[in-house]
């Protein structure tokens, strides 16, 4: 690549729209600022949590409120939100089915370490959305990934999970692996971790069916933790036939297949597994699960033709937070089984606050009433116009970028696609291209995730909105590639 340009775009004028939309956006917020001067001291790095670190703009906005798609500042600045609280929200701020369950229930208390009616309601609405799997609720979709691996090497007797170069997890600390010189080795940057990952992990790249199989035919490996697209970093769809390799060959090799779609919920009711009809032996969703109410939810199905875990999150309880789990039931027997005979107080896996009644309120109200058919169509029609329009911004420019969509879930990336894997997705981060668009964008009244180009449409985005975010990332453009 020319030393003139960066993923197309010219250094100086990268350069200065970069310096002028920071500016800009600073002079709309003096009240952040100031308020952040005061009071930021008290939190470690001067945010109360990490990732808030890495937004792309000169100081962060202190958020006023937020409701539907559309979210406000102390200055006064609303903004479209297609951040949706990096997936959590992603059935839009505060739905009103589920701000009415949660006000209701805080009269009835918040928890109790015993389930309530709700909570049946819960698993059967689980189920039908997700399958036939035996639920587990957590709080976030980390821990249900915790449990679910605990689960696959309690059954199998076997140490280690096969992970994906690139892939994200939580805070899960076997899954911070990647690949140096065709070798498994811990994750550069992974603070306080003194032990050596490679006895608990093996690291394949995504799409290499061939790695996966050398990697479980040493018979070591108790699972396969995956999402079905990679979204962490650059979005990586599979191959077509990839799940179906998995599937295979977690059964060759008897691991058990883990499916992690805390943020591919976003496919469809039923999220990407029952769209594209894949077969985990776990499943395990949060963030979104209860409409953004921390909760997060996993489970077994009945047999190993189906996937073994699956793990979902985040949206679940409409921004309650949420993850559930869940086991086929042939999993679930196997690991009662093991469980059987164990003392009890270790074996069990949860924590205090899981499977509270604020939780159940809340799955059942976003299950029942926001996780529709109609909100998914509603949601897919405008990514789909909203991908469209970007495509078009960007071969109208003639950037060597590219567009990935995964229902309501859009994506531009800054370099040629489709990638394959996850040292593709490492190559095409451009950071300081994407800070500029970022900060541009908010300047032009549209939110987009950190980390990535990440957008999201809720039921509650309009078309109107999705129109301003494509004419801004066009207008952004223009000025990016025009000559100095």
């Amino acid at each position: 690549m020319s030393a003139e340009t960066i993923a197309g775009i010219p250094t100086d004028r990268l350069k200065a729209f970069a310096a002028s939309e920071a500016a800009r956006y600073a002079k709309a917020r003096p009240a952040a600022a100031e308020a952040l001067a005061q009071g930021a001291g008290s939190y470690l790095g001067g945010v109360p949590m990490h990732w808030m670190s890495d937004w792309p703009m000169p100081h962060l906005p202190l958020i006023a409120r937020a409701s539907g798609a559309r979210i406000r500042d102390i200055d006064g600045n609303t903004l479209d939100d297609f951040c949706l609280g990096d997936t959590g929200s992603m059935f839009g701020h505060s739905p009103p089915p589920v701000a009415k369950a949660i006000r209701a229930q805080a009269r009835r208390g918040l928890t109790y370490m015993l389930p309530t009616e709700a909570a049946l309601q819960a698993g059967q609405l689980l189920t039908e959305r997700f399958g036939d799997f035996r639920w587990q609720i957590a709080t976030t979709a980390t821990d249900a990934n915790r449990f679910a691996l605990r689960v696959a090497r309690a059954i199998t007797g076997r140490p280690k999970v096969l992970v994906f170069n690139g892939c994200y997890h939580g805070t899960v600390d076997d899954t911070f692996v990647t690949i140096k010189d065709g070798v498994t080795v811990n994750a550069p940057g992974l603070l306080g971790q003194i032990n050596d990952l490679t006895a608990t992990a093996v690291c394949s790249e995504f799409n290499d069916l061939a790695g996966v199989k050398a990697a479980l035919a040493k018979g070591d490996v108790a699972a396969i933790l995956t999402e079905p697209v990679m979204t962490n970093s650059c979005m990586v769809l599979p191959d077509p036939g990839f799940h179906d390799g998995l599937r295979a060959l977690a059964d060759a090799h008897g691991a058990l297949l883990i499916i992690d779609e805390t943020h591919t919920i976003s496919s469809g009711l039923g999220g990407y597994t029952r769209a594209h009809h894949l077969r985990p032996d776990v499943f395990v969703v949060g963030k979104c699960v209860a409409g953004g109410m921390p909760t997060a939810v996993w489970g077994t199905r009945a047999h190993h033709l189906r996937p073994d875990v699956f793990v979902v999150g985040k949206c679940v309880a409409g921004g309650m937070p949420t993850a559930v789990w869940g086991l086929s039931p042939a999993t679930a027997a196997r690991y009662i089984e093991v469980n059987a005979d164990r003392p009890s107080g270790r074996s069990g896996m949860g924590t205090t606050l899981s499977g509270n009644p604020m939780q159940f309120a809340c799955l059942v109200a976003t299950l029942a009433e926001v996780m529709t058919p109609e909100n998914h169509a509603h949601m897919e029609t405008l990514a789909k116009r909203l991908a469209t329009g970007l495509t078009k911004a960007i071969d109208r420019h003639r950037l060597p970028w590219h567009v990935v969509r995964v229902g309501a879930r859009v994506e531009f990336i800054c370099a040629p696609g489709p990638l394959r894997n996850g040292a593709e997705a490492a190559h095409a981060h451009q950071p300081v291209v994407e800070g500029a668009i970022h900060t541009g964008l908010i300047n032009r009244g549209s939110l987009i995730a950190p980390f990535h180009n990440m957008m999201l449409v809720s039921p509650a985005t309009r078309k109107a909105q999705v129109d301003r975010l494509i004419a801004s990332f066009d207008a952004i453009l223009s000025d990016l590639c025009k000559a100095a």
